[in-house]
């Protein structure tokens, strides 16, 4: 398979739960201390978030990861040198953000990470992290949100913006607005 053929079928993938891997921690930490040697002084703080960061629910095999910086002008600086890293990303995706910036890393046609820029302390840095939070402190809140991830898959198997949509009201439910 081509690096444009493993790109194409990874933009694609369907949306598949797995079981919770205990691997997921260290791959998140393995990449943390990759982006902070990468950009030490541009990531205020790295944030393992996301299913892959809740214990004993399923998730997309994907380590989602939060990047704390100062200004969306630093996260827009980090664009190039993220390309000549390993992510790739979505230039009509990211015109259409504000308050983040997007990027994914992928291998044989899957994606292995997402990594979401943010201005440290912002409202988006605050409400990722008080979920992932809340999912951590509450085993009942987590088995809530599997249940609903599982039930989002299997209906929107092919989607995966429309999965992502669907989990917006349980987030607001969790930790309101922003």
């Amino acid at each position: 398979m081509t690096d444009s053929e493993s790109l194409e079928r990874a933009i694609h993938e369907a949306v598949a739960l797995v079981p919770h891997d205990p691997q997921w921690s260290p791959l998140f930490k393995a990449e943390r201390d990759r982006l902070l040697e990468l950009f030490p002084t541009q990531l205020i703080q790295v944030e393992h978030i996301g299913s892959t960061a809740i214990p004993d629910i399923p998730a997309k095999p994907i380590i989602d990861i939060l990047a704390g910086v100062e200004s969306m002008a630093t996260a827009d600086s980090l664009y190039g040198p993220l390309l000549d890293s390993g992510y790739t990303t979505s230039d009509a995706f990211n015109a259409t953000l504000t308050d983040r910036r997007w990027f994914m890393r992928y291998a044989n046609g899957h994606r292995t990470h997402h990594l979401h820029i943010v201005v440290y302390g912002s409202s988006i840095w605050h409400q990722r992290l008080s979920f992932r939070d809340a999912l951590r402190a509450d085993p009942v809140l987590a088995r809530q949100y599997a249940l609903l991830k599982q039930k989002l898959a299997t209906q929107y198997h092919s989607d995966r913006e429309a999965y992502t949509r669907a989990k917006t009201d349980f987030v607001r439910s969790v930790v309101g607005d922003g």
